[in-house]
């Protein structure tokens, strides 16, 4: 949060109603996240163009207001964003009513089962660059499967073939170091 200086005072305002709750504060992934009996309920956050309240398993709240969507393009199962683009959006009643229900669901054990992943196929680029490199195969098949599942969705899901071999290139060193592809955000 110390990083986020454009919604600064409107996320301590958050803030502040949130400690109202009784959750506990704790910092995860750079951020502060709020917990109840050792369970994530809601994070907050301060994004180029809105701020928002970030509820893990949102997808269980009721939503009355109708003011949760699903971050990162429909992609998050369980987390549901609150989000807003002013202090006058900031409704002190309505949210403490959000807050105290995904506790109550937290409390009754609610939680989003993530689904296995289906594995991804390996693109037939990296499978042409494993061809000329048996080094680079050899330690692509030493990531974990989750590693090597983000490396083949990294390349695939780019749209033209200009980017999926920028991609390859870039990502050639990290796998040789035995870097997964989001490693340095991890601490």
């Amino acid at each position: 949060m110390a990083e986020t200086t454009k919604w600064s005072d409107e996320l301590s305002r958050l803030k502040t109603i949130i400690q109202q709750t009784g959750l506990t504060e704790t910092t995860k992934w750079g951020t502060a996240v709020y917990t109840h009996q050792g369970k994530n309920i809601l994070s907050i956050a301060g994004f180029k163009n809105h701020f928002a309240l970030i509820f893990f398993q949102g997808v269980f709240l009721s939503d009355p207001a109708q003011v949760l969507s699903s971050g990162e393009g429909g992609k998050a199962k369980a987390m549901r964003q609150w989000r807003f683009t002013s202090a006058d959006q900031i409704d002190e009643k309505r949210i403490l009513e959000y807050i105290r229900e995904a506790i109550n669901n937290a409390e009754e054990g609610k939680q989003h089962k993530p689904e296995k992943a289906a594995p991804v196929p390996t693109p037939p680029l990296l499978e042409e660059a494993f061809r000329k490199d048996s080094g680079l195969k050899a330690a692509f098949e030493t990531l974990a499967p989750y590693q090597q599942r983000l490396y083949n969705e990294h390349i695939s899901e780019a749209k033209q073939e200009a980017t999926r071999h920028s991609r390859l290139e870039k990502i050639k060193p990290m796998i040789l170091q035995g870097i997964g592809l989001h490693d340095k955000y991890k601490k």
